[in-house]
């Protein structure tokens, strides 16, 4: 059977408050009873029981993350990164992934309860503001990504219009003239703000929009940008370059110029969004912009853990970018 806190106190000789005070890391613990428990608690292989220990410190252990899908390497490796923060605190996360769709998005926020979790990191794709009031106030809450809706709740994202014109300007400053977009969505805020920053680059650099170099992409998988490649490849005059709003639609846009025996980037150059993982490894290697994923799940996770002690402002906090300038825009950096 396993060991209990009145097992550890026999063996050690002190009182099961002063071992439960050792294993709740307390200080006012004479450092002779503090050995004692220590030796017991190995000798014994007492293990604190999670759930009891959360129940007294008012709280459940665990925070929800919901996101519209781990099959996209961004989320995927976003998600291991709030797990990895959220440990820090002895948080567990429950994960529930929504694809974008508006039902599933507020189901998500309908099963938020304060005995169920702290708080909730939640990426929207579709939710409108009035979807929120579904949430209990008990229950604090992050938001990620672009602003779908105007609440106040803290939120955390890089400038995506910002980071879009730095993109194309660096296509423009390597001496591209037909700049092609692809991930046009009218049903996401991302792809609208990305759009944005697109088109801004253009006229910063004097380059003409032309309204079929932007492609609609209803989903942002491999499959999506290869179909967009064809699309303009088939065109009368081809893009010499190409915006990609995430790194798989890169990824396939540039299968398709290859399989059309062209070169990238001599023929095409492409510039994908989120810095992926197989961004790196990719034959050529692919120039991205890299948000500091790192810092967005440590920061969101920050601010549940000061909602559930203090009372702030409501934060709107921009994490930093950097491109990452690989071969497929002609320069290179090995992945290591």
């Amino acid at each position: 059977m396993a060991a209990t806190l009145k097992d550890v106190a026999t063996l050690a000789g002190v009182s099961i408050k002063t071992v439960s005070n050792v294993v709740n890391g307390y200080d006012f613990v004479k450092p002779e009873n503090r050995r004692k428990v220590l030796a017991a608690l190995e000798a014994t292989g007492y293990r604190p029981h999670r759930g009891a220990r959360n129940l007294r410190r008012g709280r459940t252990g665990f925070i929800a993350l919901v996101v519209p899908e781990l099959s996209i390497p961004y989320f995927a490796e976003l998600t291991g990164l709030v797990i990895t923060a959220a440990h820090q605190h002895e948080w567990g996360v429950l994960i529930e992934q929504t694809q974008g769709v508006r039902g599933q998005e507020r189901a998500a926020l309908s099963s938020m309860g304060p005995y169920l979790i702290d708080g909730a990191i939640l990426s929207p794709q579709a939710l409108e503001a009035a979807d929120f009031a579904e949430l209990s106030p008990a229950v604090p809450l992050v938001l990620l990504g672009e602003h779908a809706v105007d609440v106040p709740i803290d939120h955390v994202a890089i400038d995506n219009v910002r980071a879009a014109r730095t993109a194309v300007g660096h296509l423009a400053r390597i001496g591209r003239r037909r700049i092609a977009a692809i991930g046009h969505n009218p049903h996401r805020g991302t792809a609208a703000l990305r759009l944005i920053g697109y088109r801004e680059a253009l006229a910063e650099n004097g380059i003409p929009e032309r309204g079929e170099l932007i492609v609609t992409a209803l989903e942002y998988h491999r499959r999506d940008g290869a179909e967009a490649m064809d699309h303009l490849l088939d065109l009368p005059d081809p893009p010499d370059a190409v915006f990609c709003f995430n790194d798989l639609l890169a990824l396939g846009a540039m299968r398709r110029v290859a399989e059309r025996g062209l070169r990238i980037p001599e023929d095409v150059a492409i510039v994908g969004f989120d810095n992926t993982e197989e961004s790196a490894f990719s034959i050529p290697s692919l120039t991205t912009i890299a948000p500091d994923k790192t810092a967005i799940a440590q920061t969101a996770i920050e601010l549940l853990r000061r909602r559930g002690t203090e009372t702030f402002a409501v934060q709107d906090i921009q994490i930093p970018f950097t491109l990452e300038i690989r071969e497929s825009t002609g320069g290179f950096q090995p992945a290591l």
